[in-house]
């Protein structure tokens, strides 16, 4: 079959740079990739992109192929067509595909470089008061440390290892009904270390991390509410070959206080009073997070009147100022009666209290539809 001219398979001139020819195999090879394009004619595609990358990015082999065309590597491979399953395509297909996918040998950089650990989230529970005023508690943490038996390597007796003679990849030849191209794997004996061990690390199992419980005090600052977390740099999940490890994210739970309500900064105090003192007004003495202070509550005041004390709420953990607190009046009615305590409200009840606007409106209302 006649295979296409190479400068028409990447869609590059003649006179492209390297740079260029580079630029378009990356982007066919996004494209044809059997292990992302699952089209049939996908492997016949990427084997000529392949192929034509290889020849056009040696510059010795490239001059041979713009003088002689396909018959330069006919001639040196007796018919055959150019063999490129020798040309290393490593570094570009981690370049291409990033080290995560195990395409051209990425993966095996990934695996034996250095990686951070995972974070963790451990859960605290706190009281209100704690919450608010800030406090210093004491938790128990699992720490991951490097094995002070092996030095963090996990075993002993370091050697190259012998399948992949210490690179950590190995090349893999996969043959497909379109032909065979060549890639790049992890080593499956040292799992991209590029070392073996005579043993194992008996205290860390090969791991070379070992784990020991331990008491952290922390500072937890005031303001904190639900939902919130403090970082703990370093106290999460153990790191890979040698790598950091992670952090340790505390998130807060704030229980319910029995007479506060909080609203962000601010908090809301109910506070019920009598129909008297609603009635002619009168002083309280009401709770705040700093003290008790004193309630004036003016004569005629409604249910569901809101008074505001200034910086009597809770301290914003950040920026330190604090929020407010309001005092909401609820009237209570009396659910029973003494018989004096009747007898005053009948006697009441004789007087004209039905005055203002809001009785006015139903009177009137009620008149005109008579």
């Amino acid at each position: 079959m006649n295979k296409r001219d190479y400068y028409e398979v990447l869609g590059v001139k003649k006179d492209a740079t390297d740079k260029e020819i580079k630029s378009a195999f990356r982007k066919l090879a996004k494209q044809y990739h059997p292990d992302i394009n699952k089209a049939p004619d996908a492997a016949e595609k990427f084997k000529e992109c392949q192929e034509a990358y290889a020849v056009l990015s040696d510059e010795s082999k490239r001059k041979q192929y713009d003088q002689y065309g396909h018959d330069a590597f006919n001639k040196m491979n007796g018919g055959a067509g150019y063999d490129f399953s020798d040309f290393d395509f490593g570094d570009i297909f981690s370049e291409i595909f990033g080290n995560g996918f195990g395409f051209g040998g990425g993966r095996s950089t990934q695996q034996s470089r250095k990686r951070r650990g995972a974070d963790a989230v451990m859960r605290i529970n706190l009281t209100f008061e704690e919450a608010v005023y800030g406090v210093k508690k004491t938790i128990n943490v699992e720490v991951a440390e490097d094995c002070p038996i092996c030095d963090g390597k996990g075993g002993k007796g370091e050697k190259k290892c012998s399948k992949c003679h210490g690179t950590g990849t190995v090349t893999v030849e996969q043959r497909t009904l379109f032909g065979a191209f060549m890639s790049r794997t992890v080593c499956p004996s040292c799992h991209g270390d590029g070392v073996s061990f005579e043993s194992s690390c008996s205290k860390c199992h090969g791991t070379g991390k070992v784990h020991k419980d331990t008491d952290i005090e922390v500072k937890i600052p005031a303001g904190v509410n639900t939902g919130n977390q403090l970082r703990l740099a370093g106290k999460g999940e153990a790191g890979i070959n040698g790598g950091p490890n992670g952090d340790l994210y505390l998130e807060f739970y704030v229980k319910d206080h029995p007479l506060y309500m909080r609203d962000d900064n601010d908090i809301y105090l109910e506070l019920p009073i009598t129909i008297t003192e609603a009635v002619l007004g009168s002083k309280r003495e009401i709770p705040t997070l700093y003290g008790n202070v004193k309630l004036t509550i003016p004569a005629g005041t409604s249910s569901g009147d809101k008074h505001r004390l200034k910086g009597k709420g809770i301290e914003d953990v950040r920026t330190g100022n604090k929020g407010d607190m309001y005092v909401v009046l609820n009237i209570v009615i009396p659910e029973k009666l003494s018989k004096e305590q009747k007898k005053l409200f009948e006697q009441l009840d004789q007087t004209d209290l039905r005055y203002g606007t809001e009785f006015k409106k139903i009177e009137d209302y009620l008149k005109k539809n008579k």
